[in-house]
């Protein structure tokens, strides 16, 4: 039998988007582009599309667990992130299935209002992910909104993304990276990194006239697959700020409608 390459693995716990473009799909074709293995455990199916979300099934909390449980039975993850949790019964039972994995590197996005504005986090779950599943996480991934709620304040300027990083590391032990993007008045979009010792400005140029559905999700993916092949967390951050910067700058038409293209080549 010939000799086979090896590839790490990463799993994502999150929403499935039926348009593709964010969810489970932008994960799995982000770890693809990495070079890592994926494997999902489904949080919730979604009737999605770049214009918006006409319908949520989620998932029990029990079949999230055994889907985690299966992963980790025979495909071990050397890191994971979530994306779309939903509620406060999914969360417990997501931060109780990692706690038996302590040590394994997590990367949380705190997804919680869609681009088109559907609700993806009940107002009832914000404490369980706070409680259970950041003191968990080796990075939280907000963008201005949540960061808002992670940290409280305004977040008007950079100084205010850098004080919010270092309040969300203040309050909840983990890595933060503060996600400007949304951010009004600035010629590129920032991003501030902070992990208690070491904080890193992040930009990258503005690209307009491109929709941008499935960001957040594409850069918390590649943060977990470069944390997967070993990376330091500030060189998964770097290299995630590279590879979504390049796949927002690449954006290709599907129908009527732009898509991130996270398998872009320099």
């Amino acid at each position: 039998m010939p000799r086979l390459p090896s590839l790490p693995i990463a799993l994502t716990i999150a929403g499935s988007d039926s348009g593709g473009g964010a969810g489970i799909q932008a994960d799995l074709k982000t770890f693809a582009a990495l070079g890592v293995h994926g494997t999902t455990a489904i949080t919730c199916l979604t009737a999605q599309n770049p214009a918006g979300v006409a319908g949520i099934q989620v998932a029990t909390p029990a079949l999230v667990r055994r889907q985690i449980e299966a992963v980790f039975a025979e495909l071990p993850p050397s890191a994971a992130k979530t994306g779309m949790l939903f509620s406060k019964a999914i969360i417990k039972e997501v931060a109780k299935a990692l706690s038996m994995h302590r040590g394994l590197p997590l990367v949380v996005d705190p997804v919680m209002v869609a681009t088109s504005g559907a609700r993806l986090l009940r107002p009832t779950a914000i404490h369980a992910l706070q409680q259970d599943l950041l003191p968990l996480a080796s990075i939280v991934t907000p963008n201005l909104d949540e960061a808002v709620i992670l940290a409280g304040g305004a977040l008007r300027s950079v100084e205010d993304l850098r004080a919010a990083a270092r309040e969300i590391h203040r309050r909840f032990g983990c890595a933060a990276l503060v996600k400007g993007g949304h951010l009004r008045g600035q010629r590129e979009a920032v991003d501030i990194f902070f992990d208690g010792r070491e904080e890193l400005l992040l930009t990258a140029p503005f690209i307009r006239g491109v929709s941008t559905h499935g960001t957040g999700c594409t850069y918390s993916a590649a943060i977990a697959a470069w944390l997967a092949q070993g990376a330091t967390l500030s060189r998964a951050v770097t290299g995630a700020k590279e590879l979504v910067s390049r796949a927002i700058a690449r954006s290709v038409r599907v129908a009527r409608h732009f898509a991130l293209n996270p398998l872009a080549r320099d």
